[in-house]
């Protein structure tokens, strides 16, 4: 018998109309999925290079972290970087200072938000609800989530989307324990809280809108309506939010006035609503990417739909548990549909966006999968886990270049008193590669208004200036006055994009290795003498390239 066609068996705990249910321990067989998860992860993790521009990009602050010894604001280049908050940045820059800058620490954080979520899958299926099987639905869900290609490879993608995707799910889930039982233990809303709060220092405020859009509709549909609303509520859970949420944001904007409008309103509204940043997708680009990237689990989604119909008409029929069932299956499909909803809205999309859906995601397919033999549910984890192998073997193999080529040849010349500066691209992971104490200056057109119109490296690099700007006019050198910082002397290092124009100045720059993704030059001593006696000199570190913040 499966658990939806039979939600509780005789000697199961019961459940009220409300959707309440006395949640009985979950058997601690049920573990070694988890861990059996785990271990699956960490093996596939370490294998592939950083990816460009997102890896190199996140990875690189946690770096700059670590190595300045500032774990309080996050910097780009030595210049603060306010686009995302800094729980992926902390759980990195910790990990890399156990185990060193190694791909297994750098892909932490998204390892531990993929653990969040298995662990949020194993406490939601441990209630009663599920029916006398749902030690099987749970391992299925289980086996099922680890054999996602999106679940893994989000597991080992080093940006912000995973970690958040677990820290909701908790949150999400954990809320809903805390309503289980009418008297149930604050541990569980202090922990959904707690959990929302993780999710907002992790990539901001959907840390919160994300579990308010799934719980708030299915929390006013349930009988109890007004005590659910209050036990969600509960002082002591606002308490631990404050206290575990707050700090970083009111200390960032205490250093940095600006800091609310460009974190809160820019970040957040501004991107939200306007067009004019990348990926620009159409409205239908998530509901269809979510079935191809969970393939094969994904093929007994109309099984699934079926399931939730008849679990549907059963309780009509009926009460109790079938009632508390429809709830909970309901749950799972608002869910999915109410986050990948939201994300389809804005005209910008990123696939990593809907990694929350995956926990629900799995549940209602699995309710499909248990009633399957036993071989065919194993063909299709094997056949899931398959794909994992030859996407991640792919991407080690034949994946887009890194500038790991040009990071050895700058570690194995770059000397005390050397500068570098990167001319045409951002070259994010070349510091962390190169193992580089030294924060590099750009060079670049910063005056170009496209910049401030568009949604790239540029425009990212240009924002910092208006949280620092004295420290911004020395890290961003105008194109036109780069060749001033030569008159100070001293070796240059030039780290030059493929197809960059050199700018005045330096033209007599020597090439020195040519990699995959770009080439370093050397530049020996001052520009030419008659460029730095016709233009005032400049102490090295000291241009007048930008002076003023620029908004």
């Amino acid at each position: 018998m499966n658990p939806v066609s039979r939600p509780l068996s005789s000697g199961a705990s019961g459940a009220d109309t409300a959707g309440r249910v006395s949640v009985a321990p979950p058997h601690p067989g049920g573990r070694l999925p988890l861990i059996l998860l785990a271990l699956w992860l960490l093996l596939a993790a370490p294998w592939r290079p950083l990816l460009l521009p997102d890896e190199g990009r996140y990875v690189g602050v946690a770096w700059e972290m670590l190595g300045s010894g500032d774990w309080l604001t996050p910097t780009l280049d030595g210049l603060p970087y306010f686009h995302k908050p800094p729980l992926m940045y902390w759980i990195t820059a910790a990990a890399m200072r156990l185990a060193g800058p190694v791909p297994l620490a750098m892909r932490a954080a998204p390892l531990v938000g993929a653990m969040l979520m298995a662990l949020a899958l194993w406490i939601w299926t441990a209630a009663p609800v599920w029916g006398a099987q749902r030690e099987r639905l749970r391992v299925t869900a289980l086996a099922l989530l680890g054999s996602m290609p999106f679940f893994v490879l989000g597991s080992q993608y080093a940006n912000h989307d995973m970690l958040v995707a677990g820290c909701v799910s908790l949150a999400v889930v954990l809320a809903r324990r805390a309503l289980d039982e009418e008297h149930a233990p604050l541990r569980w809303v202090t922990g959904a809280w707690v959990a929302a709060a993780l999710a907002v220092l992790a990539k901001g405020l959907i840390g919160v809108v994300l579990p308010a859009l799934v719980l708030l509709p299915w929390v006013l549909l349930r009988a109890d309506r007004g005590r659910a609303l209050a036990r969600l509520l509960h002082p002591a859970g606002l308490l631990a939010f404050a206290l575990a949420g707050l700090p970083w944001f009111l200390a960032m904007q205490h250093l940095h006035p600006d800091f609310f409008d460009y974190f809160i309103l820019e970040q957040h509204f501004r991107r939200y609503t306007q067009s004019n940043f990348n990926n620009r997708l159409p409205f239908w680009f998530y509901p269809v990417v979510l079935p191809l990237l969970t393939l094969p689990a994904s093929l007994l989604l109309p099984a699934a739909l079926r399931r939730l119909g008849r679990a549907s008409r059963a309780a009509a029929e009926a009460s109790g548990p079938a009632t508390a069932l429809r709830h909970e299956l309901w749950l799972a499909l608002w869910w999915v549909v109410a986050v990948t909803g939201f994300f389809s809205l804005p005209k910008s999309k990123l696939v990593g966006y809907v990694l929350p859906t995956l926990a629900p995601w799995a549940v209602l397919l699995a309710t499909a999968w248990v009633a399957q033999p036993l071989r065919r549910l194993r063909l299709a984890v094997g056949g899931g886990v398959l794909l994992c192998v030859l996407a991640v073997a792919g991407l080690t193999w034949k994946g887009p270049a890194n500038h790991a080529d040009l990071a050895a040849a700058l570690a194995a010349r770059l000397q005390p008193g050397d500068r570098v500066a990167y001319l045409g691209d951002a070259f994010f992971d070349l510091r962390l590669l190169a193992h580089a104490s030294l924060a590099p200056a750009v060079i670049d057109d910063w005056e170009d208004p496209e910049i401030a119109r568009g949604d790239s490296w540029r425009k990212e690099l240009r924002d910092t200036v208006r949280f620092a700007p004295a420290l911004g006019a020395s890290r961003l050198w105008a194109r036109d006055e780069a060749w001033r910082q030569r008159c100070a002397g001293g070796r240059l290092w030039l780290v030059r994009a493929p197809g960059a124009a050199l700018p005045p100045g330096f033209e007599d720059a020597r090439s020195v290795t040519v990699g995959r993704r770009g080439e370093l030059m050397q530049v020996e001593g001052p520009a030419p003498a008659r460029r730095c006696e016709a233009g005032a000199q400049v102490p090295a570190g000291s241009p007048p390239s930008i002076s003023s913040p620029i908004r």
